[in-house]
């Protein structure tokens, strides 16, 4: 159990920076992943956390203690990769032991570690097996299990999961965020996919281009975006975004529409950037449609339908029915909530409110 701690980190390759002042603290026993597109930085982040790639400046503490120059066997930490990194020619008892390999501890107690970390994972009837004998969920437990059985004040995960079938990825996230509630260390977990993040996290570090674009809840990044990248990234399918301009009382957007908006702080004649999460946009009732557009693909997903829809010349991604939902090329009024927009600065991407 630790408490982790970055600040000011940055990391160049020769002349190149790729990491710009990276800050967060970890609290003790806080699940934290990271999450952005690839090249964002954040597996170098979690490298340089584990001692292996060198840090340029800022610190890195773990419980405190600056780790900066601490080879990563003295940092206390295990890292799981993605690749599992797993011996062919070690039975899996040999697997989850090796990380036992330096321990001072007696023979006996290594074994009753290696039994007590096997049946957390479910692999106690496997310890005699080889890696070609698993399936691919059962070797990412070996990796987890011998990282876990050294009992590490920080885990480390570089997209454990990305090497995984769909279903299989559905699986070992819950057994995973299982594992964090049943032994409470601090994970530093890294992935791409937001679903990863959103399902797993205590808090999302959300990255783009080495710079931090939001720390926050998976409920408030969803919720309460940072700026337009956040909005575009977090959710599936990706928010619509709709330039307009705000008004004193009411918001004109692009196609000549105008919505009364009661929302302060807005301004008068800015340019802006309406956020509408799909879900958000449904077929109008009544007379006051925000958008009309053609229907041009219907993606029916069982209790509902995913719309698209061209909205002079722009595609627009609103939810229907999941029966009887309009055919393609049915023209259709759309609706939203003044509540649920979100808005940004056309120029600076950054929320408004």
């Amino acid at each position: 159990m630790a408490t982790l701690s970055l600040q000011n980190l940055v990391k160049r390759y020769g002349k190149t920076e790729v990491l710009h002042g990276i800050d967060l603290e970890v609290a003790d026993g806080e699940f934290i992943v990271f999450v952005g597109p690839s090249g964002c930085g954040k597996s170098t982040t979690l490298r340089m956390i584990a001692g292996l790639e060198d840090i340029t400046s800022g610190s890195v503490q773990i419980n405190g203690e600056v780790v900066n120059n601490l080879e990563p066997k003295h940092r206390n930490i295990a890292m799981v990769f993605q690749n599992y990194a797993i011996y062919p020619h070690m039975s899996v008892r040999k697997n989850i032991g090796f990380g036992l390999k330096t321990s001072k501890l007696p023979k006996l107690e290594k074994m009753k570690r290696i039994e007590e970390v096997a049946t957390m994972l479910g692999m106690q009837d496997y310890l005699d097996r080889k890696p070609n004998e698993l399936s691919g969920g059962q070797r990412q437990r070996v990796a987890i299990g011998r990282a876990l059985v050294r009992n590490p004040s920080v885990f480390l995960f570089d997209e454990p999961l990305s090497n995984l079938d769909a279903q299989l990825r559905t699986q070992m996230r819950l057994e995973i965020k299982k594992l964090h509630q049943r032994v409470g260390n601090t994970i530093i977990f890294v992935t791409h996919d937001q679903v990863e993040a959103m399902t797993m996290a205590d808090r999302i570090v959300i990255m783009k281009d080495g710079y931090i674009q939001q720390i926050a809840t998976p409920d408030d990044a969803y919720h309460k975006p940072a700026n337009e990248f956040v909005a575009r990234f977090i959710g599936a399918p990706s928010m619509n975004m709709l330039a307009g301009k705000a008004m004193d009382s009411h918001i004109e957007l692009w196609n000549g529409a105008s919505i009364p908006c009661s929302k302060s702080n807005l301004g008068i004649d800015r340019n802006i950037t309406i956020g509408i999460r799909p879900e958000d946009l449904h077929i109008c009732t009544d007379n006051n449609p925000v958008l009309t557009g053609l229907v041009s693909v219907v993606e029916p997903l069982g209790s509902e339908s995913l719309l698209y829809v061209d909205v002079n010349g722009t595609e627009i991604i609103a939810s229907g029915p999941g029966r009887n939902a309009p055919l393609p090329n049915t023209q259709i009024d759309l609706t939203a909530s003044v509540e649920s927009f979100h808005i940004f600065d056309q120029e600076t991407g950054e929320s408004v409110v």
